[in-house]
């Protein structure tokens, strides 16, 4: 039996979600997005999120409002009468007032293993901590940070080739059939719900831009981790011939030297134990480049060094 449903999202994370209830019969009576912000070139044109692009195409109701917490907002949430709401990388507090108006509630899909990262950066944070695995799970939402009762999970390994991107975008496809079968089991009255364990509960801060700077003291799986864990964005960094240069991909390599020095032709780079090489990267002002394409235009002298 097909559900009356409000949606709220934001980035691209949460379109597959949408798109996948809209597909298994679903009623969307509302989408809630962030509002649009300043973009393009000279940062004139205001950019609908990605979700408010999917729900224009539908023909769904757009919603951008800048709080959820006044009368006003809480009674055009209500008039919309849905069933229950799903939320995925909304990026803005829902306040008891709006968790209690749906019927049956509102669940969450959160993009880690809970209670550990919870927060903003969950998929960052799995991969720069050296988590084996993340995975998704639908939580009935409460006021705490990602506290909710847990309904249903699926696992993912994390392979040390795993960039904070590739994650996201596996998990957002798993998320998206997992939040289907979520509200097919709330249709039916069989979405059973635990409470989450008191233990293990970790959290994942935003990322700040001043973590990105790449320590080469470390040893080099930690510091393959960082990378991948902020590849593409913000992008891990380090400074190379006095311009700044992101590193985007990598693996482990071959040797060993003084931190941050090039080890040979291929763009191996000593860490404090062992080394990495650089398969992808990036020269500030210039596009992403594959390592090989790098060093044709930027031949390196004998001891180079990043810093």
């Amino acid at each position: 039996m097909p559900l009356r449903l409000i949606f709220m999202g934001t980035p691209d994370f949460s379109v597959p979600t949408l798109l996948e209830l809209v597909a298994h019969g679903h009623e969307i009576a509302a989408v809630y997005t962030r509002a649009p912000k300043p973009g393009g070139r000279r940062g004139l044109l205001l950019q609908p999120t990605p979700v408010e692009e999917a729900a224009r195409k539908l023909g769904v109701p757009v919603l951008t409002p800048k709080t959820l917490k006044t009368e006003e907002a809480l009674a055009e949430f209500s008039a919309f009468e849905a069933d229950a709401a799903v939320v995925v990388a909304y990026g803005m507090i829902l306040p008891q007032a709006i968790l209690d108006a749906p019927k049956l509630g509102c669940y969450n899909l959160h993009a880690s293993l809970l209670p550990r990262w919870r927060g903003a950066a969950p998929i960052n944070r799995a991969i720069m901590a050296g988590d084996a695995e993340s995975g998704v799970m639908v939580m009935k939402m409460d006021v705490g940070l990602d506290t909710g009762d847990v309904a249903m999970a699926e696992r993912l390994a994390i392979t040390d080739g795993m960039t904070a991107l590739d994650l996201h975008d596996r998990l957002s496809r798993l998320g998206a059939d997992l939040m289907v079968r979520a509200m097919a089991a709330l249709a039916r009255g069989g979405l059973q719900l635990r409470k989450q364990s008191e233990e293990g509960v970790t959290y994942a801060a935003k990322i700040d831009k001043a973590e990105a700077r790449i320590d080469w003291s470390k040893p080099a799986r930690e510091v393959l981790r960082h990378i991948h864990g902020l590849s593409p964005f913000p992008g891990a960094w380090a400074e190379l011939e006095n311009s700044r240069v992101k590193i985007l991909r990598c693996e482990l390599g071959q040797g060993s030297g003084a931190p941050g020095a090039v080890l040979d032709d291929q763009l191996t780079i000593a860490c404090g134990e062992g080394a990495i090489r650089i398969i992808e990267l990036q020269r500030e002002g210039k596009g992403r480049m594959q390592a090989a394409d790098f060093l044709r235009g930027t031949p390196l002298k004998a001891g180079a060094r990043f810093n």
